[in-house]
């Protein structure tokens, strides 16, 4: 059965189908339930929460589902020169935002107190917490995290963008290795080496990794159906994790813009682009995207370009303006069918039966 093996035996779910979890507000508890309780796993992107904002979200979930979820965080909170910016500097930075600002008819963030949440605070109340599953990007937790972890029955996934880093979470004693290919939508979570470098589709990433670890790889990038599903597990993986098509669901935390332009003729094409977090992520081009593209002086190194983009995106949404707001996508999105979590799963399983 396509469905019983290592992957879903550890992580204790019926189908191995795996919800991405969303950043910026995008994944909700609602989505990650749908997930979970139709038998899949739901994930929660939680790196811009406090660590009390992750003990009252871990609360909800259990309100809402008794099935197994994953928490997931950023390892690397930030980039080199995007901790500490002076004051002096940020006041400079601000004239590079004013015209999107401007356009918006809103108003220009205010000196920080920080500019993102810190990790190590987050880790720990992840651990405290014990969710079934602490999924990770960026980076590979310390041997302590791990170890309490495994302590607690925290099964722990890792995500990886190339045969270097598996090779590395295992070494690590990561649980589940997540390969990301290049087709997926969102950040390219490389941490080894520049993502630019780390470009490789799931088509060759997958079979490298299978062949040469003895844990569980789960495939991601690109996959919106069963066709997609059977492809990752005749590479090799024991499940997959699907991002895009979970992200046009109505459960997700998508505006209506950004769902009508996921199921529009707009997703054909997507760029890879540090316009909107200074990291490289995948989305559906704009003006916006192409404003920050041809720039001298940005986009600013993560987390500061998130800092100054968050109300600007979250703005445009709100207004429904296309030109700034930020269309996350990958590969597949043209192939989107369904706008229900669980039609979704049912659909992938009825053809995988």
């Amino acid at each position: 059965m396509w469905n019983q093996n290592e992957l879903t035996k550890k992580l204790g779910i019926e189908y191995p189908v795996i919800q991405g979890p969303f950043g910026g507000g995008l994944s909700t508890v609602k989505l990650l339930a749908a997930v979970s309780n139709a038998g899949g796993m739901g994930s929660f992107g939680a790196h811009i929460l406090s660590p009390s904002g992750i003990s009252e979200l871990i609360n909800d979930i259990r309100k809402e589902t008794d099935r197994p979820y994953a928490i997931n965080l950023w390892v690397s909170d930030h980039d080199e020169g995007g901790l500490n910016m002076q004051r002096e500097a940020f006041n400079d930075y601000v004239g590079y935002f004013n015209p999107y600002y401007d356009a918006l008819n809103i108003k220009l963030p205010e000196f920080p107190d920080k500019y993102t949440e810190n990790y190590e605070e987050q880790v720990e109340a992840v651990i405290e917490a014990a969710p079934p599953v602490f999924s990770f990007v960026y980076g590979i937790p310390s041997h302590d995290v791990l170890e309490r972890c495994r302590r607690k029955k925290i099964t722990t996934i890792g995500a990886v963008t190339t045969l270097e880093e598996a090779l590395a979470m295992e070494e690590a004693g990561v649980d589940i290795i997540l390969a990301t290919g290049l087709e997926a939508g969102g950040h390219r979570v490389s941490f080894m080496d520049k993502p630019e470098n780390s470009l490789y589709g799931g088509l060759a990433l997958v079979p490298q990794i299978v062949d040469r670890v003895k844990i569980p790889v789960i495939c991601a990038g690109g996959i919106v159906d069963s066709r997609g599903v059977k492809a990752a597990l005749a590479l090799g993986a024991q499940g997959v994790q699907i991002g895009t098509a979970f992200l046009a669901c109505e459960e997700s935390g998508t505006s209506t813009m950004h769902r009508d332009v996921l199921f529009s003729d707009a997703s054909y094409k997507t760029v890879l682009s540090r316009a909107f977090t200074g990291r490289l992520a995948r989305f559906i081009p704009n003006k916006f995207i192409d404003a920050i593209e041809q720039s001298k002086e940005l986009p600013l190194p993560f987390p500061i370009q998130s800092f100054f983009t968050s109300t600007i995106k979250k703005s445009a949404h709100e207004q429904g303006n296309r030109n700034f707001a930020s269309f996350y996508a990958g590969q597949g999105a043209p192939l989107l069918k369904h706008k229900k979590a669980r039609a979704l799963i049912e659909a992938i399983v009825a053809d995988m039966d």
